[in-house]
């Protein structure tokens, strides 16, 4: 237990520059606290104790602001940046050294039984406000995207951008011209189309009267 909770609070030290102290993160980061308290969870309800292991996970909620379900499955070395908003579904299964922010939801879309929730690999990084939604793998060493919206695999070495996410860069290279600044506004062209749509019914109409002269 306590070798854990010293590969916690070093991973925060390591991947949270504003992480002065080990005081402060032992009892001000609610990552750390929803983690620990997750981890206390996860062992009642592998021991059938399932009233009070959601009991736990639902103080965390209060506690914290992030919701993990206690059957989730967390590996070493979690964290959760900030935290506010995060829900980590009861299948979903976390690697190794992941990092997740504010907002982050690993969650089902309502269709699957059984596995419904995503796999994240090792060393995985999922950016604030990004949706993963579903029973499929997120390979190891993947970027996603801040409010990204995945809904199928992405494989391993990739950053994964947009809604629907799709991957832009694979082992370090380019695979996708998608520029996540200069968006083109959908609402913007689409009146840009009825615009020109107008003017050539007008430029018609006027051919006609002009005819019926």
């Amino acid at each position: 237990m306590f070798e854990r909770l010293r590969e916690d609070i070093a991973a925060v030290k390591e991947r949270d520059p504003a992480a002065t102290s080990t005081l402060q993160i032992l009892l001000l980061y609610p990552g750390l606290r929803a983690v620990r308290m997750h981890r206390r969870a996860n062992w009642l309800w592998r021991h059938n104790h399932k009233f009070w292991a959601r009991y736990v996970s639902q103080r965390a909620v209060r506690k914290t602001g992030i919701e993990i379900h206690p059957a989730a499955t967390i590996g070493r070395r979690f964290f959760i940046d900030h935290g506010t908003g995060v829900v980590i579904g009861e299948t979903a299964e976390i690697g190794d050294d992941v990092t997740i922010y504010q907002g982050v939801t690993l969650g089902g879309t309502g269709k699957d039984t059984g596995k419904r929730h995503p796999t994240i690999g090792n060393g995985v990084m999922i950016g604030a406000g990004a949706k993963v939604l579903g029973p499929f793998k997120v390979g190891d060493n993947t970027n996603i995207a801040a409010g990204a919206v995945v809904l199928e695999e992405i494989p391993p070495d990739s950053t994964a951008v947009g809604v629907p996410a799709r991957v832009v860069k694979r082992n370090g290279f380019r695979i996708d011209n998608l520029d996540q600044v200069h968006i083109p506004d959908p609402v913007s062209q689409e009146l840009c189309r009825l615009r020109i749509q107008l003017e050539r019914l007008e430029k018609e109409k006027s051919k006609s009267e002009s005819k019926g002269e």
